[in-house]
């Protein structure tokens, strides 16, 4: 696969179509079981809240994969990232309700690079609070 979207067709400030990430207690548990990540913090409240967190937290890896899926969408092909980084700033906390979490992500192009590179800026965020920070991916495209 190659990306879909073409170099020429983008300015800096493109903006990407924004994307909405429920998060669940079961969403967990899957992730977990796949990642091979069972820290009780992600699926254990009682553990979570004996080591000062206030409740369940999503996995920050899950939380960065789901971020870059904005990314991935846009440009058709989850190949043309060629790199990716995030810091982790607040925990996206999930509650035991029929709800959940939400991750509100958004992004726009930041940077024109040589070589049909874009850079993208991401923003996560959760409850009004920004789950990532310095979050930003190098994406080559057509």
């Amino acid at each position: 696969m190659t990306a879909k979207v073409s170099y020429g067709s983008v300015e800096v400030g493109t903006e990407l179509p924004a994307q909405s990430f429920p998060v669940t207690r079961a969403t967990l548990v899957q992730y977990a079981g796949a990642s091979g990540d069972f820290n009780p913090i992600h699926w254990n409240e009682k553990f979570a809240r004996e080591v000062g967190l206030p409740d369940v937290i999503a996995h920050g890896m899950f939380t960065m994969a789901e971020a870059v899926r904005v990314v991935t969408d846009w440009a058709g092909d989850p190949g043309a990232v060629v790199d990716y980084g995030v810091r982790f700033t607040k925990p996206v906390i999930v509650p035991n309700d029929d709800k959940g979490a939400l991750i509100e992500v958004s992004g726009k192009v930041a940077a024109k690079l040589d070589d049909n590179l874009v850079r993208v800026d991401l923003v996560a965020m959760c409850d009004g609070k920004k789950v990532l920070g310095m979050s930003r991916a190098v994406v080559r495209l057509a």
